[in-house]
């Protein structure tokens, strides 16, 4: 196996020079200041900027809003914005494979323009506030009355929906059928008459959302899929969330632990620097053994995290994240807790954002509980749990409770 750099063509390398101009344009220091201090992670302008460029779907015809790019240059551009850590939404990235396949043809030939320059964004309605990972339990009702449907309901953890112009949304259109079968999916315009948006701040001050429907009037053209067969319609967009399925080329990454640790790892990195002239007991911290030794096991486990592939990646992504920002804080003492912009913060203040950003990662897309379920299933080909009380349906559709 050839583990050689790979050898850019004249093309590539002016590529990759103008991918860096371009983020140098558009990564201002104010956009990074509304990333550190309120978790914005989403900058229209430079989302804007980038559909205009084709390199929001840069595989996609030039026809069909694209930049028609090699996987090379596909790559190239990936690496420079996770390195600039660029403020993008990644919900239309995972939904819009779904809508495409699915939607009426007029609706999705009337959105993919707008889609590609950046116009037209897309979150996730999916959870509950009452039913958590399980999405498959939904109670926001979908009512069809004609041409148009009625819906009613409330979603939580719609992260993004200030940003966006659409929903992606799972709703109960039959409540007699069993859970999975009796659900459709709707791409709600979320200026709709009857959606309230509420911000809800965690962490940080970082923003989601809970989204409120009351009697929003959708029409048909805004289903996607058959009615009561959302499940189906859902099943391709949860899978590329969960990282179950192929890539889309051998260049990508093996693991999302890279991007989950990220801020660790320049934390480490921080935190040796600090390291080489911080005094403690007569000479600096770097040479002290316990900190070498707790930076030694760090470095492991980014290492073993950036290796571990698909859904194992994502869980030993989080773990690596929450537990080293624990640690190295422990190590470094006090001053890793200072934040940017304060006197004496390390790194500017990049352990103790690092720590705040590691609690987000246990459960975007799902909990690390839920991915370690996905694991045991897909991986390890384990049996679902059968957990007493658990509800289960027979053949014949009446429900029955589980044997414990």
């Amino acid at each position: 196996m050839d583990f050689s750099p790979v050898a850019l063509t004249d093309a590539q390398q002016a590529f990759a020079e103008e991918v860096r101009a371009f983020l140098d344009e558009h990564l201002t220091e104010e956009v990074y200041t509304r990333k550190r201090e309120r978790a914005d992670s989403f900058d229209e302008g430079l989302y804007v900027a980038l559909g205009s460029k084709g390199w929001l779907w840069p595989r996609w015809r030039r026809e069909d809003g694209g930049a028609e790019l090699d996987d090379v240059c596909v790559r190239l551009l990936e690496t420079e914005l996770f390195r600039r850590e660029a403020p993008l939404l990644s919900g239309t990235p995972l939904i819009w494979p779904g809508v495409e396949a699915h939607a009426d043809p007029e609706l999705r030939a009337e959105l993919k323009p707008q889609v590609a320059r950046g116009t037209v964004r897309i979150c996730m309605g999916y959870t509950e506030p009452d039913g958590g990972s399980d999405i498959a339990g939904a109670k926001t009702r979908a009512v069809r009355d004609g041409d148009e449907w009625v819906i009613n309901g409330q979603k939580i953890f719609t992260t993004g929906a200030q940003y966006c112009q659409y929903v992606f949304l799972i709703t109960r259109t039959d409540p007699a059928l069993p859970k999975h079968k009796g659900l459709t999916m709707f791409l709600v315009p979320l200026n709709s008459e009857g959606i309230e948006i509420q911000a809800l701040y965690t962490i940080g001050d970082e923003r989601t959302n809970i989204v409120y429907y009351g009697d929003v009037r959708v029409p048909d053209r805004y289903r996607i899929g058959e009615v009561n067969n959302g499940w189906s319609v859902l099943h391709g967009p949860l899978d590329a969330e969960h990282y179950i399925g192929d890539t889309a080329s051998k260049l990508d990454d093996l693991s999302p632990a890279g991007h989950l640790a990220q801020h660790l790892e320049q934390s480490v990195e921080a935190a040796v620097r600090w390291a080489k002239t911080a005094p403690d007991r007569g000479g600096p911290v770097i040479e002290d053994k316990v900190f070498l030794a707790g930076i030694g096991r760090m470095l492991v486990e980014l290492e073993a995290g950036t290796c571990t592939p698909g859904a194992m990646g994502r869980v030993k992504g989080s773990d690596v994240a929450r537990l080293g920002c624990e640690e190295l804080i422990d190590l470094v003492g006090p001053a890793a807790t200072l934040p940017y912009g304060a006197e004496g913060a390390i790194g500017d203040g990049v352990i103790e954002y690092a720590h705040r950003e590691a609690q987000h990662t246990a459960t975007p897309g799902g909990t690390v509980e839920v991915f370690r379920t996905i694991i045991a299933q897909h991986d390890l080909g384990l049996p679902r749990p059968d957990y007493p009380g658990r509800k289960v349906f027979l053949q014949q559709g009446r429900p029955a409770t589980a044997a414990a």
